[in-house]
């Protein structure tokens, strides 16, 4: 398929629906060219297989950080009409609203590094994290359908963050419509003890210093004053809640395909129509497990600030720990798009990507001892993208196959070297999220700054690192 596109500028490719007989719709790729190179042929042919869909709307839209999934790649974006279209599990992702907080600080890197360790291990004990961990809080039946509902606002009410970091989340950290019927009994079963965790696979919590500032006046809006700034970025998701509810809806909407006969090029693309239960059922539950990613997240940052309190002897009023943003990726969105001169509503998929709105902060992680980015929307990822942007890195070899390359106590070795404090709960964890497991985090930034459609605010690298 590669030769196939067509080179718009440095930064994005066009692959035509004319490439192939069954897609209704043209493809898109944000890449610059080392990006281009190393996309996997695979995850251009799944790109297409989405674009044959019901109701598509040009263009199917893989960002830099696009590889090979489950049906279509991570890092990438599919919008369709919201009365001709359908609605997919599997086009949101399994790990429903895994998302990133970024919380800004007044302290030094000097500050930290005089307390690095102490602030870690702090941090490992306080955050429960690794492969089905269970929190510090027990919530009842009812008190996680208030969860499922109310989001932050449920978190807000208990004390946890404030009205604050509420307002500087996406969707105010809760998603209207959602219904806790809809989500089954193990779903809930598996997500009453993991409200408050970090999890394992490419979840972290980092503690990070500004090391680059490119635009000071949007930088400044947001709270970073220059570098060597310490922030704290936060990446996790809806934990076994959200998991089940996609694998849930997906056996359902295998079903569906049958019942309303909807051709499928590959069936890991399971969908229903938009306006069926069995895709409005998925919504609602969807919603829920958004709601709940929200609050998962606004749980351990009450317990990360209680950390820093605890060993620096400061409130973190006084270190004022403030949110930036809260973003979420694998997300299904009923928006609003001019299309062709008129406006529209469509069902967003969202699948390992993020909203890029005019003027919002967008997060882009990098992976251990890589950096991260601050950016912000324009009206160019609108245009071009959905308003949507790259969530992060993009992984470069599968798990299995860093595990197999990799050693986790080398790795830990050679991030002390950079002065970076590691902990996790295996040496696994450290081996199969290896940077060299990710692409380059520097290509995908230029791709999507090249692109237009999220431009450069800060970089951060990382001083302290805690996997799952």
């Amino acid at each position: 398929m590669k030769e196939k596109l067509k080179k718009v500028n440095g930064f994005e490719w066009l692959l035509p629906k004319s490439a192939r007989q069954e897609m209704r719709v043209d493809a898109r790729i944000i890449a610059n060219q080392k990006i281009l190179d190393a996309i996997e042929e695979d995850a251009i042919q799944q790109l297409t297989n989405v674009a044959t869909l019901p109701g598509v709307v040009s263009p199917v839209v893989g960002l830099p950080d696009m590889h090979w999934g489950y049906g279509l790649p991570m890092g990438a974006v599919s919008a369709f009409d919201d009365k001709e279209g359908i609605i997919s599990a599997g086009l949101c992702g399994f790990d429903i609203n895994c998302g990133i907080n970024l919380i800004r600080t007044n302290l030094t890197a000097d500050d930290v590094r005089k307390r690095q360790k102490e602030l870690v291990d702090g941090l490992f004990s306080a955050v429960p994290c690794g492969v089905g961990s269970g929190g510090k809080l027990r919530l009842s039946p009812g008190q996680l359908d208030e969860i499922l509902v109310k989001g932050l606002d449920w978190a807000v009410d208990n004390g946890y963050v404030t009205k604050e970091d509420q307002q500087a989340t996406e969707e105010g950290g809760r998603m209207a419509g959602a219904d806790p019927d809809k989500v089954s009994d193990l779903a809930k079963k598996r997500g009453a003890p993991q409200c408050g965790t970090l999890g394992a696979g490419n979840h972290f919590l980092e503690i990070q210093r500004v090391t680059d500032i490119f635009d000071r006046q949007t930088a400044e809006k947001w709270g970073l004053t220059g570098p060597d700034q310490v922030t704290i970025m936060l990446h996790c998701g809806s934990r076994g809640l959200g998991h089940q509810i996609a694998t849930d809806y997906l056996k359902i909407q295998e079903q569906a395909v049958q019942k309303y006969k909807i051709w499928l090029p590959d069936k890991q693309l399971a969908c229903a129509p938009v306006d069926s239960k069995e895709g409005q059922d998925f919504f609602a539950a969807m919603k829920a497990a958004v709601n709940y990613s929200f609050t998962n997240r606004a749980v351990m940052t009450k317990w990360i600030r209680e950390v820093f309190e605890r060993v620096f002897g400061r409130t973190w009023e006084d270190m004022e720990m403030r949110t930036v943003y809260a973003i979420a990726h694998n997300i299904v969105k009923l928006e609003e798009f001019k299309i062709d001169g008129k406006r529209r509503s469509l069902y967003v998929h969202r699948k390992g990507a993020t909203r890029s709105y005019p003027g919002k902060p967008v997060i882009i992680a990098g992976t251990m001892g890589t950096s991260s980015y601050l950016l912000k929307g324009t009206e160019t990822a609108l245009e071009k993208t959905f308003g949507s942007s790259a969530h992060g890195a993009g992984r470069a070899m599968s798990r299995h196959a860093a595990i197999k390359r990799f050693w986790g106590g080398k790795i830990k070795d050679e991030l002390a070297r950079k002065g970076i404090e590691s902990k996790s709960p295996h040496p696994q964890s450290l081996a199969e999220e290896a940077p060299l497991a990710y692409k380059d985090v520097e290509a995908v930034v230029d791709s999507v700054h090249g692109a237009g459609i999220s431009l450069r605010v800060a970089r951060f690298e990382p001083l302290g690192v805690i996997k799952g």
